[in-house]
């Protein structure tokens, strides 16, 4: 019988480590925390000097018996949670469960998951860190004080639903301030000129040579005076400048650095990659992932250096020893980086192979020799306008030491060209001029952030820590909050002058492009601005970035024990809850309202505001229309917001619906609804063609539609006396049979379906339908339902999940006997009699 317990969060982490301890260990997982605060008003005594009340959550009290059960049969418990204060949180409220003296328990840490490490953690083992733990119970009891009061101000000045928090409201205030930005940027137009020579190259041939205004030209004029300028006269190499250059690599990944190169690199979400990272660090692949840390440990530099002299020689060797910037960064004490630099690759999932060689690469490259290479520099200018200097650059690679192995990826928004290799020129060389281009461009509004930029603007400002990114994100963009969404959105089309000098003639021209076009960016909301405004006017402090960082600096202060839990607290607590106080008592109700024009036909106010069913615009208040009359509202289209709709915008909201006119005796009419435009027919209704105004419909256009809807709606068999008709969602080709709505899997050619293949797809879907329903109570509008990953919980429109237990989801045969009460308990966040004790296999 073993010895020794050693208690882990994570099953994947337990199984790991498992193999690494001998027959004196058994090593169990927690599940995470095994207990929160209260719900409400009850997890803290405000009055008790904020003294927190913890509760065992529901799906972990089975969790609990099984530790309970494991510590009793052992001579010791061993604590080995994450090395974070996350981590040191959940070993002390482990030792508060299981009473386990605090004084005398065993507590572990380790950076990787290998056998070194877990046993030199074995050999000098230390205690719970209680200041650690009082560090993290300050930012949990602030934060659900800050969320608690913040979120009953804004159910009463704002909507109800709604939620705040300490750090997520200062996040979306990021995003709506960048909206701010965006808005009041007034771009200016100006001209970039580039001429473009023929050379010839090292082989004889004749090439193109691109050189740029070394200035940018103000107005139209200025481009038409150097282009009639460069005319005649010759073109001329005034200078030629070589000059050697370092690159050096980038440090090794910290939890921001790796979130913004795998956004850029491979499109990951912040989410995405910190879900491989957990799995990486918990197989043993990679050290601790949430860290604000650069430093390397002198066993990985030595393991590094001989890895790369094996690989590349010892003249891609160059040694770095990296050091953090912050004085805090105490969540872990070293880079992200693998465990075993021999290890190239790894097995799993594609997700976590490509973000493991990111690290790989990145690490190995912090490590290696500076990228060497000469860069040349030409000026040219015209003997007409010796002052209009012409620059053309290139760059030689002389020696591609780190660039063997990883190039860091360029910032999103950067434009830069690549600069390649220049063909032989020599000083003053004259030039055969090709042509010259003059554009008319545009300044740029600030860009809106992704996921990833918007992770180093919070590290920036020293708002969260490295594990606190990747929730705030997650957080601010739920659809139930409503407050940042993800976008890609079209651009617009834009003209822009062009002016071309060519074999001595000047060609004007008027071209169009397409601008503001954007890729999964972050745009705030109309209900996540008004939020904003109401919480920076009200709460201004909360607000602030800096009082956001100051606060995180306290939490560090608490952390390395300079300053008392209870007291920061304390401080904090009083005067905002004054404010929310004054605010609740005294002001106006937030609802972003905006006066836009008046009504030609009524004279009434043209506005818009938040009603509570989402923004609109508005035509008429209530004081306007009187008692009998009825203000006319109509929602915004899809990338309208309520605070730059335009009048003219507002107005054309209200020409829909109209009637088109009449087909085959029945009404046409064009209308707008949550999905897009679309067209009514017949009590059947036809959705626009993307990028199709409704506006500019006529009504051909919409009997073309309507006949192709009849077309794709015809019926492409029958099953059991009932048509099969066919389409195409938001989801891809379905069939459409008895009300069911079948999706076709890729195995089918949905454009040559049989008979037998309609078949075969509607007894599918009969069978899955007749398993759907566990139980259903219908007056209640609540049932139990089979899903993709096991039953859960139908209320209403809502999907809620069933409670783990012992980690492992609960399949039908365990909730077939669950009465209406055990469901309402569920509900509740309690665990019914009938599923306390239940083992599952």
């Amino acid at each position: 019988m073993a010895k020794n317990l050693l208690i882990v969060e994570s099953p994947a982490k337990a199984k790991t480590i498992e193999k690494y301890l001998g027959k004196d260990f058994i090593v169990k997982s927690s599940y995470g925390h095994i207990r929160d605060l209260d719900k409400g008003k009850k997890g803290i005594d405000i009055e008790n000097d904020f003294n927190p009340s913890y509760v065992v959550s529901p799906e972990k009290q089975d969790v609990v018996k099984t530790l309970k059960s494991a510590a009793k049969k052992v001579q010791e418990v061993w604590l080995a949670t994450d090395e974070d204060r996350e981590g040191e949180a959940i070993s002390w409220h482990i030792c508060e469960v299981l009473d386990l003296p605090i004084e005398t328990t065993k507590r572990i840490v380790f950076r990787e998951i290998t056998k070194p490490a877990v046993n030199k953690a074995i050999e000098k083992p230390r205690l719970v860190d209680v200041d650690l733990v009082n560090a993290q119970q300050a930012r949990r009891i602030l934060d659900r004080l800050v969320g608690f009061e913040l979120s009953e101000t804004l159910w009463r000045k704002v909507r109800g639903k709604l939620s705040a928090g300490r750090v997520q409201s200062v996040a979306v205030k990021l995003v709506v301030d960048k909206e701010k930005e965006i808005k009041a940027f007034e771009s200016i137009p100006y001209y970039k000129v580039i001429a473009i020579f023929n050379v010839k190259n090292a082989q004889g041939q004749t090439v193109e040579l691109k050189s740029d205004l070394i200035k940018r030209l103000e107005s139209k004029d200025d481009a038409l005076q150097l282009l009639n300028l460069c005319k005649t006269g010759e073109f001329t190499i005034q200078s030629i400048k070589k000059k050697p250059l370092k690159r050096k690599p980038a440090p090794p990944f910290t939890t921001s650095t790796l979130q913004q190169e795998a956004s850029k690199k491979m499109g990951f979400a912040v989410r995405r990659t910190m879900s491989a990272a957990q799995k990486l660090y918990e197989q043993g692949m990679i050290t601790y992932m949430r860290t604000d840390s650069t430093n390397l440990s002198e066993l990985a530099i030595g393991n590094m250096a001989t890895e790369i002299t094996n690989l590349f020689g010892e003249s891609y060797l160059e040694t770095r020893r990296y050091k953090s910037k912050k004085e805090n960064a105490q969540e872990a004490h070293e880079a992200i980086r693998p465990t075993y630099f021999q290890r190239q690759n790894v097995t799993g999932d594609s997700d976590m192979q490509r973000l493991y060689e990111l690290i790989w690469k990145r690490t190995m490259a912090s490590q290696m020799a500076p990228a060497q290479l000469e860069k040349t520099t030409v000026e040219i200018s015209n003997i007409n306008a010796p002052s209009d200097i012409f620059k053309a650059e290139g760059e030689v690679l002389k020696f591609d030491g780190f660039l063997k192995v990883y190039m860091e990826a360029k910032d999103e928004d950067d434009e830069s060209e690549a600069k390649g290799i220049l063909p032989p020129l020599n000083e003053g060389q004259v030039l055969d001029l090709n042509k010259i281009n003059s554009r008319e461009q545009f300044t740029r509004p600030p860009a809106r952030y992704t996921e990833a930029t918007l992770v180093k603007k919070l590290e920036e400002l020293g708002i969260g820590r490295p594990s606190t990114y990747a929730p705030t994100i997650s957080k601010i963009m739920e659809k139930a909050r409503g407050y940042v969404t993800k976008e890609s959105r079209e651009g617009h089309e834009r003209k822009y002058q062009s002016i071309v000098l060519s074999h001595g003639d000047i060609k004007e021209s008027i071209e169009t492009e397409i601008t503001g076009a954007t890729s999964n960016r972050l745009y705030a909301s109309d209900i996540g601005t008004i939020v904003t405004n109401f919480l920076s006017e009200h709460f201004s402090g909360i607000m602030d970035y800096k009082f956001t960082a100051g606060v995180e600096d306290q939490l560090d202060k608490i952390a390395s024990g300079k300053d008392e839990w209870r007291k920061t607290i304390k401080d904090f607590y009083k005067p905002f809850h004054e404010t929310v106080k004054e605010t609740i008592e005294n002001a106006d109700r937030a609802k972003g309202l905006r006066e836009l024009g008046k009504d030609p036909e009524t004279g009434h106010t043209v506005l818009t505001q938040m009603t509570r069913f989402g923004p609109v615009v508005q035509i008429g208040t209530r004081e306007e229309v009187g008692e009998e009359g009825k203000p006319k509202f109509a929602s915004l289209k899809p990338g309208q917001s309520m605070e730059t709709v335009s009048y003219e915008e507002a107005m054309d909201l209200f020409q829909l619906p109209k009637t088109l006119g009449e087909y085959e005796g029945k009404p046409v009419d064009v209308a707008r609804g949550r999905y897009g435009p679309y067209v009514k027919f017949d009590e059947k209704f036809v959705s626009l063609p993307r990028g199709m105004d409704p506006l500019e419909l006529d009504l051909d256009k919409a009997i073309e539609l309507i006949e192709a809807k009849r077309k794709e709606d015809a019926p492409i068999g029958t099953y059991d006396g009932e048509d099969i008709t066919q389409g195409k969602g938001r989801f891809g080709p379905f069939i459409k049979w008895n009300g069911f709505f079948i999706n076709i899997p890729k195995r089918f050619d949905p454009d040559n379906l049989s008979k037998e293949d309609c078949e075969e797809l509607i007894e599918a879907k009969k069978k899955k339908e007749a398993n759907r329903y566990i139980k259903q109570w219908p007056k209640e509008k609540l049932a139990l339902e089979n899903g993709r990953w096991g039953p859960f919980i139908r209320q209403g429109k809502k999907s809620i999940a069933l409670p783990k237990i012992d980690g492992k989801r609960l399949q039908q045969e365990h909730v077939e006997d669950l009465t209406l009460e055990d469901v309402k308990e569920l509900l509740d966040g309690k665990m019914p009699k009938a599923l306390k004790g239940l083992k599952l296999k």
